[in-house]
């Protein structure tokens, strides 16, 4: 069973970083692919950024040049450094895993961006 343990949320000030960190345990298998998504008030999940273990990435439009997502194969950990961050940003951060046709989530982690 894959389990997803997240760290690194917290309040940071316009303009401030954050780095976000997603350890996965367990069955992780290769042609994965490590994504992060986030969550704001009444607002649907939306994907931030993915990271496929063939060396691809993508991201939303809206954190492009700002967030970058990168990854640790031998620790099975994926990050997303996040600079300039601005309110908009504020949203529960979550983690995602997707090995061999199944999604794994990970708990949230809470990042605010508030002066």
């Amino acid at each position: 069973q894959v389990q997803l343990v997240e760290s690194g949320g917290g309040l940071v000030q316009p303009g401030g970083s954050l780095r976000l960190s997603c350890a996965a345990s367990g069955g992780i298998f290769s042609g994965n692919i490590m994504a992060w998504y986030r969550q704001a008030p009444g607002k649907q999940r939306e994907l931030v950024a993915g990271s496929s273990s063939g060396g691809s990435t993508n991201y939303a439009d809206s954190v492009k040049g700002r967030f970058t997502i990168s990854r640790d194969k031998a620790k099975n950990t994926v990050y997303l450094q996040m600079n300039s961050l601005k309110p908009e940003d504020t949203a529960v951060y979550y983690c995602k895993v997707r090995t061999r046709g199944t999604d794994y989530w990970g708990q949230g982690t809470q990042v605010t961006v508030s002066s």
